[in-house]
């Protein structure tokens, strides 16, 4: 009974400490061209730091209540089977490739010098896995509209060597989802969700993640919601599922949780590949693994988070509304536009400076940041243009669909600002004026 209380004391300090603390920092004034208008944040309150707290105490560390309890509120939110916790995003995009891979899909496994059609204009950890593996990742050109993959341009870069479509949902803002699962569904082709930044968004009332065979999230404190790192792949195949458990797990063939034996009922009973009869089932190996989990104290700092997650999503919602509203007259600027059947969560502002506006897309980004306010590229622009790629060779290596002249446009001439949750409406404002006045307007 006193440990009990003695808890429930540590943590109403902590929930004190937060308000003494956090919530004044979070709360602050703002003052305009002094105050930073950071592109993102974490949004928290006492919630995630007893939740915090309470899993230090119970010091179990690793994979635990907190994770299971995570991975459920993940999946029962996304209307999902399966969700499976990782260290981060890049982690999840790493595992939902390399789970394609897997000698248990036959002939529809993903082979060295097999292709996978993708994007340039993206976040590198989307198509690290494809190279790093062997695979041949096929780059298609972008919507300047949506700047989401043109889906027109697909038919056109599929081939015989053909086994999956791994993309990106940009910023939020979601891709024609149902024409890709489609292309997918005619050609018998895997596809891969890279949902990192577009968690709550929806195509046709769908959640974006869920159309594909796997999907991914991450929570680092910039996206839609955080562990501060982690991440999770999900899907509703439970071959799939459980695949990605076990190269997730060092790839390991048994599925017994970290201090649990034997729940696979077969520890010592059995024959796996050429080792003897009866070996430690908890010591044989189906895949090439990793050790891809995250700890205990993340997933508890996430339950939290998902709690108030629908929350974080209306709000971002309301601030790109009122960015759009607030720009959308400037001739200049070419602003983000979204399919009909997208309901986006959006992740960030994102515009591009047309070529006769007088101005480049730099010139605009100095002058916010000499403001204070927090600007963005499109991650990488073309990733083709990148020292990583200096070694690879064209036709080889990477394949090209058609040219990637959009996709040279926003390396270009396109960035992005902040909208997250805990932007309030003196940041936004100030933003849309900053960027009035530099227009001219």
């Amino acid at each position: 009974m006193k440990a009990k209380e003695l808890k429930q004391e540590i943590l109403d300090k902590v929930a004190e400490y937060y308000r003494l603390v956090h919530a004044p920092a979070q709360a602050g004034e703002f003052v305009p061209g002094k105050s930073r208008v950071n592109y993102a944040g974490r949004v928290f309150d006492e919630r995630e730091m007893e939740n915090l707290a309470d899993s230090v105490l119970e010091f179990w560390l690793t994979y635990g209540r907190w994770s299971k309890q995570f991975e459920k509120g993940l999946a029962d939110y996304l209307g999902i089977r399966f969700a499976l916790l990782v260290n981060s995003g890049s982690s999840a995009n790493l595992l939902a490739f390399m789970t394609l891979t897997s000698p248990l899909l036959g002939e529809r496994r993903v082979k060295r010098g097999d292709e996978v059609i993708t994007v340039a204009a993206g976040f590198p950890t989307t198509i690290a896995p494809i190279v790093q593996y062997g695979a041949v990742p096929v780059f298609v050109d972008m919507e300047l509209d949506t700047v989401n993959i043109d889906v027109s341009k697909l038919e056109a870069a599929v081939s015989p060597k053909t086994k999956a479509v791994m993309l990106a949902h940009t910023l939020g803002n979601p891709f024609d989802v149902k024409a890709v699962k489609a292309f997918c569904e005619k050609h018998n082709l895997w596809l891969v969700e890279d949902n990192c930044d577009a968690l709550g968004s929806k195509f046709d009332g769908k959640f974006t993640g869920t159309w594909g065979d796997i999907g991914t999230s991450s929570f680092y404190p910039p996206h839609h919601m955080t562990m501060g790192e982690g991440g999770a792949v999900y899907t509703n195949d439970p071959l799939f599922k459980k695949i990605a458990l076990s190269i997730r797990d060092w790839g390991r063939d048994c599925w017994c949780e970290s201090g649990v034996d034997n729940t696979c009922g077969c520890r010592f009973t059995k024959q796996f590949g050429k080792l003897p009869l009866g070996y430690d089932h908890k010591y044989v190996y189906s895949h090439f693994g990793y050790n891809l989990k995250a700890s205990d104290m993340q997933a508890a700092i996430g339950c939290a988070q998902l709690e108030k997650f629908p929350s974080f999503v209306e709000k971002r919602k309301a601030n790109f509304s009122r960015l759009y509203e607030g720009l959308k007259d400037l001739p200049q600027l070419r602003l983000f536009g979204k399919n009909p059947a997208a309901d986006p969560s959006w992740f960030g502002f994102l515009m591009t400076v047309k070529p006769d506006a007088g101005f480049t897309r730099t010139d605009l980004t100095r002058h916010l940041e000499s403001k204070n306010i927090q600007t963005r590229n499109l991650f990488a622009g073309n990733i083709l243009r990148h020292p990583c790629f200096d070694s690879l060779v064209e036709g080889a290596d990477y394949r090209v669909a058609g040219t990637l002249d959009n996709t040279e446009t926003i390396m270009n001439a396109t960035f992005w600002i902040g909208l997250y949750p805990g932007m309030g409406e003196a940041k936004i404002e100030y933003m849309i004026k900053t960027i009035r006045e530099f227009c001219g307007k």
